[in-house]
């Protein structure tokens, strides 16, 4: 059984109440592909009047987390999740509606499949394009993420 957008924005409520309130929202989500919305807004706003980078973060990083956290639920095996790294670059203001996509599902299913074969942690770099309603990009964000059976107690 798959997440559901709203599963994953209820998710949000309750254990990341910040991106909630952010207007940070997942829009769809399969296997392979996430998409993530954001409006800007005042309070998510920085000085010079665009949407502030820790918005565009929390995002992005949904983008890819949803699709890591959907793998997962699809294989049925404890397995962590955990942010290692991540890189940014910003292209263009962000204001109005920005949306965040992320096309790497089949990579970090690769990957989890790996670490449940092996029992080794396995990291994966996960990339999510933020546009515009334009469609012009205003960011791109790179998450490496790790991911690694969890130890029985």
């Amino acid at each position: 059984m798959s997440l559901s957008p709203s599963k994953i924005n209820t998710f949000l409520f309750f254990k990341l109440p910040s991106a909630w309130w952010c207007g940070v929202r997942l829009k769809e989500i399969d296997a392979n592909r996430a998409s993530v919305s954001v409006k800007h807004k005042w309070f998510n706003q920085n000085p010079f009047k665009s949407m502030y980078f820790a918005v565009q973060a929390m995002a992005s990083e949904l983008s890819t987390g949803a699709l890591v956290m959907n793998s997962i639920r699809a294989k049925g095996k404890p397995v962590s999740m955990l942010v290692a790294n991540n890189k940014a670059t910003f292209t263009k203001k962000a204001t109005g509606r920005i949306y965040f996509e992320c096309l790497d599902g089949q990579a970090i299913a690769e990957a989890i499949d790996k670490t449940i074969a092996t029992g080794e942690g396995q990291t994966q770099w996960m990339k999510s394009v933020g546009k515009n309603e334009d469609g012009i990009i205003v960011s791109e964000f790179h998450f490496e993420w790790t991911v690694k059976l969890k130890s029985k107690r």
